[in-house]
């Protein structure tokens, strides 16, 4: 391979979200990888940083062409330029939609397990959380469309948050799927927000479906939130963008973000996308090899040494949700069992919401040698677990 994902970089110390931990602990939940980001993206930053002077930053043409090449090209969507808005977050887009295109108590629908940030900006907002549950069963996850349908239907409802991949399941809708999510929510009036930010990040072989690609229903009933942040490792530099091809949606759309104050760039947000989109897909391509051989691995050692763990099935991010339903009935107390047993730090998946009890999520973006020490972690921690509860 051209790049080295397997070089240990230390984070302690650089003030790391993720590596805020106290020594000797193992952090592997939050979607942040241990990959250094693509030399090319590194490039364009010093270059930046040479210049000297950081001001205020408008979004130039650049910026529009990267992401209308990159999805054309990769996605096999073309985007126009007056569709895209400049932001510095998918979370503060998905919190300024829900402001400014629902009101105070209506509701706003999920498909839960499902990102936890979702229920703040939801719930921060005086919105009620209406959740849709997905389907569960023999290790395989879809949608209850008879229920999505009724409680899409409640003149309540006027937003539905799609993940689409889907965190933490893992889970690429196919385009019947997000067709009938299009045709159901556009005949009950409610608006589709599509949070399409772990894209790029699929296994080889594997595409994932713009939601606005689907149908002229699906594109101008829905807003789409899009980032090179998960996939180039880049969420500390801010810098996302909306796409909301209806004029009167976007309109109000980017009033909210300019009323937040969320549409403008910092010195270093445009370079870095658009060095990311225009110089970075064979980091990226290399990328996605090496995270497919991380997943493969956990779910190699699990069925050799972790048998009472299950794997759920994905094609999509870099973290695998875990099925502990044959060790214990809550996945949180193991959780905290096994940090301060081992050290290893997982998300409990309670945190997606209730359905998630039974499972933990594990972050497996990190060189390999660093994941298998998180995996005899585990593999130990479980022993003494099953010890304690004998």
């Amino acid at each position: 391979m051209k790049y080295d994902f397997d070089k240990m970089t230390r984070r302690r110390g650089t003030g790391s979200l993720k590596w805020d931990v106290p020594e000797g602990e193992l952090p592997m939940w939050v979607a942040d990888m241990d990959f250094e980001t693509a030399p090319e993206i590194r490039e364009a930053l010093r270059t930046r940083v040479e210049h000297g002077i950081f001001g205020y930053s408008v979004v130039p043409e650049e910026w529009y062409e990267a992401y209308q090449d990159w999805w054309a090209r990769r996605h096999h969507f073309r985007m126009e330029k007056e569709w895209l808005i400049f932001c510095t977050g998918v979370v503060p887009a998905i919190s300024s939609a829900v402001r400014k295109l629902t009101t105070v108590g209506e509701n706003v629908l999920v498909q839960t397990p499902v990102y936890n940030i979702f229920f703040n900006s939801i719930r921060n907002n005086g919105r009620n959380i209406l959740e849709s549950p997905l389907v569960y069963h023999n290790g395989e996850y879809s949608i209850d469309f008879a229920d999505l349908d009724e409680k899409l239907a409640n003149p309540q409802t006027t937003l539905m948050l799609l993940c689409n991949p889907h965190n933490p399941v893992g889970k690429i809708w196919d385009r019947e799927t997000l067709a009938r999510i299009g045709e159901l929510c556009a005949k009950h009036h409610v608006l589709v927000l599509s949070d399409e930010i772990h894209c790029d990040l699929t296994d080889p072989g594997y595409e994932y479906i713009p939601f606005a690609s689907v149908s002229d229903l699906c594109r101008e009933n829905s807003v789409t939130c899009i980032a090179p942040t998960k996939a180039f490792n880049l969420a500390g530099l801010q810098t996302a963008a909306v796409m909301v091809p209806d004029p009167v949606l976007r309109h109000k759309l980017d009033r909210g973000l300019n009323t937040d104050e969320v549409a403008e760039p910092n010195a270093f947000a445009v370079a870095a996308a658009a060095a990311a989109f225009c110089r970075g897909e064979e980091w990226l391509e290399e990328l996605r090899h090496y995270l497919h051989g991380n997943k493969s691995l956990v779910r190699r050692f699990a069925e050799e040494k972790l048998p009472r763990i299950s794997v759920v099935p994905s094609h999509a991010t870099y973290l695998l949700w875990l099925d502990c339903s044959g060790v214990t009935e809550d996945a949180g107390e193991l959780a905290e069992f096994i940090r301060r047993d081992s050290g290893l730090y997982l998300t409990q998946g309670e945190e997606y919401g209730a359905c998630g009890k039974k499972f933990l999520r594990l972050n497996t973006a990190c060189p390999r040698e660093r994941l298998l020490e998180g995996l005899e972690r585990f593999r130990r921690s479980l022993e003494h677990y099953t010890a304690v509860k004998r």
